[in-house]
């Protein structure tokens, strides 16, 4: 398996295609994730990408793995990113 794209990759690809130096586009990823982290609670959706949204998590009964003992899991509220059918589609092929 291929492995993952760096940083540094992902803006030198960005920078190619769109003609701009590499570090203007190290810029731009670092705006696109200050805009996420800011605006997650409200949900922050990438256009053709998928949406990071907040939810929150019941209090579950769980079980710990070493020794089998039952433990209370409390509520949380977690960041979850959800794909885009478009990007499913492109990834996968469409059904």
């Amino acid at each position: 398996m291929a492995n993952a794209m760096s940083k540094s990759q992902v803006a030198a690809a960005i920078a190619e295609k769109a003609g701009l130096k590499k570090k203007q586009a190290v810029e731009i990823l670092e705006h696109i994730a200050d805009l996420a982290y800011k605006n997650a609670k409200n949900t922050f959706t990438l256009p053709g990408l998928g949406k990071l949204v907040l939810v929150n998590r019941k209090a579950r009964i769980g079980r710990n793995p070493a020794t089998g003992e039952q433990i209370q899991i409390a509520a949380k509220r977690v960041v979850k990113f959800r794909v885009a059918k478009a990007a499913k589609d492109a990834i996968l092929g469409a059904k």
